[in-house]
């Protein structure tokens, strides 16, 4: 059908035909938090730790969490500059390149 667009076969096409849906209550919570105590846990069991302090968890996810935000700082920079609206696969290599983190496997 011509002219139809995006939005499914409405009537007339008008937009999608169904129930409206009300927003669900999320939990609020800092995504942060979705990296457990487990998760973190076994990272440290593969590094070779033994016993973990209680006052780990938090500074291990504030140090995550810094090291991811320069890491999508700078491979949005790329996006921009190659006047993209999606985030590559290469954007992040050429982004853990730059910051002395070189990652191998995932193309050029």
């Amino acid at each position: 059908m011509a002219g139809q667009g995006k939005g499914g076969k409405g009537v007339g096409g008008k937009g999608k035909v169904g129930t409206k849906r009300t927003a669900q209550k999320r939990h609020a919570r800092a995504s942060i938090e979705g990296i457990t105590k487990p998760a973190i846990r076994r990272l440290a069991r593969r590094g070779g730790v033994k016993r973990i302090s209680s006052f780990i968890y938090d500074d291990s996810r504030q140090v995550l969490k810094g090291f991811l935000e320069g890491i999508v700082r700078d491979a949005v920079t790329y996006t921009e500059h190659a006047r993209r609206k999606t985030v590559t696969a290469m954007d992040v290599v050429y982004a853990l390149k730059r910051q002395g983190r070189t990652i191998y496997g995932f193309g050029g």
